[in-house]
């Protein structure tokens, strides 16, 4: 099948095949041209993925796999699929590919997809085995995890083993499978999974107006993602994501890349990721915007609804040499279950943190020794003295920064060469009606972002309401 794409083709065009009864494997390749193009201006990009004899309908059953692009061929059997691809029946009818211009130079784009059908008897569909919704906890603790990860089931080259292996080393208790618009990998997290790291199925959904994790959904859960925010379709796969069992979490809303950047707002949103990877400018932006809507929600006395969204952190890490559990981030969970970790990011019970090493530990407390710790209200009048702690530990010579709705008011000096220290400030709910840490290292980012991030905390609040 050969074609050319013109700039401003659809987003994804779909060219039609039959397969035959008695197929046994499907197996396709493509090409494309990659015309020079002047500075500046993007070159082709072509996205592939596959559609069954049910259809390409958006929310349909069609979806059979998605590699992006990542991978130039792929196969499907009964029993076998190439990692991004679901195996399963190769039923008589008609199937398409789908294809996604990510980019079209201005001369055009010119394609080329050979499908090969192979016929025999179909092997056996054999029965998907998911890791367990459950691993061996210590009772209500602080759990660390890993929320946004790529194998090789979309764009990554790590096996689920391998990076099973890169969290335990990086002192993980969970982690979060987020493949690019497939669930391929769920069936394939089993046996990476154990009694000390529980592994939670997912997805990034990866439209053309930005990219959202669905964090812990059932397993076997697919969410499209054929749609960009003027089509008034997103708050039907958010809902979609909730009757999952997943939570819906915007992913580097802020971040510069072709179609990254959040478009759709965040009244769908149960958390945000403010922290993608290592610590850059773009991180800083979205940190000032989280802080802002945080202000907004107070303003509004909305704490425990709408517009209070958690932060939280994941490392988007894909290949050597992105580090899984960078950085990372630490729950309050009654065990390490999926449902107790989601419940403790979704109260933002949590903060983020560079690795394993970092330790934080903030509470305000009242004159008569009530404690509010991360995610949680000090329910105290106007007026009342309020006692800000904030413990630190592994980070050597980091500066630490309380931050309320006034700004950032308090900056302490840099702490020891052991990394470990106190930090105490002292307001009223009046003056203050959060209060969040930061700790940060002394390499400036600019004159506004001071410091690179080594550690921020989910704010408490101060206050009746």
């Amino acid at each position: 099948m050969r074609g050319t794409l013109a700039p401003g083709s659809p987003d994804y065009v779909y060219l039609p095949f039959e397969v035959p009864p008695h197929t046994a494997e499907l197996r396709v390749s493509y090409a494309y041209d990659r015309p020079s193009v002047p500075a500046g201006t993007p070159g082709n990009a072509l996205d592939i993925g596959l559609f069954d004899e049910r259809g390409t309908e958006v929310g349909g059953p069609g979806f059979r796999g998605w590699s992006g692009g990542a991978r130039t061929e792929f196969f499907v059997r009964a029993d076998d699929a190439t990692p991004g691809y679901l195996p399963g029946p190769l039923r008589p009818g008609t199937w398409h590919i789908a294809l996604g211009p990510y980019t079209v130079a201005p001369q055009g784009l010119s394609y080329e997809v050979t499908v090969a059908l192979t016929r025999g008897e179909p092997g056996r569909t054999p029965a998907p085995g998911y890791p367990p919704s459950r691993a061996r906890g210590r009772g209500r603790d602080w759990y660390r995890g890993d929320c946004h990860l790529h194998s090789w089931h979309s764009d990554g080259r790590r096996t689920p083993g391998e990076i099973a292996a890169l969290a335990r080393a990086a002192g993980l208790d969970f982690l979060n499978s987020s493949e690019h618009n497939t669930s391929s990998s769920h069936a394939h997290w089993a046996d990476a999974a154990g009694e000390d790291l529980l592994v939670m199925l997912g997805e990034e959904v990866t439209t053309r107006n930005g990219h959202v994790l669905a964090l812990g959904t059932e397993p076997g859960t697919f969410v499209d993602w054929r749609y960009r925010a003027r089509d008034g379709r997103w708050g039907r796969f958010a809902r979609e994501i909730r009757a999952a069992g997943g939570l819906v979490v915007p992913a580097h809303p802020h971040a510069t890349c072709l179609g990254c950047a959040w478009k759709f707002g965040f009244a769908e949103a149960d958390a945000v990721e403010v922290w993608n990877g290592p610590y850059t400018p773009d991180d800083e932006v979205t940190l000032a915007a989280w802080d802002a809507r945080l202000v907004a929600s107070v303003r509004q006395g909305r704490h425990g609804g709408p517009g209070w969204l958690p932060a939280m952190g994941g490392s988007d890490a894909h290949r050597a040499p992105d580090a899984v559990g960078l950085p990372q981030t630490v729950v309050l969970a009654e065990d390490l279950t999926r449902e107790a970790i989601q419940e403790g990011l979704r109260a933002g019970r949590s903060y983020v943190a560079e690795s394993r090493h970092v330790g934080l530990a903030l509470g305000a407390t009242g004159p008569d020794g009530r404690r509010a710790g991360i995610g949680e209200r000090l329910a105290v009048a106007a007026d009342t003295p309020v006692t800000v702690r904030l413990g630190v530990t592994g980070a050597p010579r980091c500066s630490v920064r309380f931050v309320t709705d006034q700004g950032a008011v308090f900056t302490s000096g840099p702490l020891p060469v052991s990394g470990s220290g106190s930090v105490q400030w002292r307001t009223t709910a009046g003056h203050a009606a959060y209060v969040r840490a930061e700790v940060r290292h002394e390499a400036a980012l600019g004159p506004a972002g001071g410091g690179a991030m080594a550690a921020f905390t989910n704010p408490v609040f101060l206050g009746t309401t």
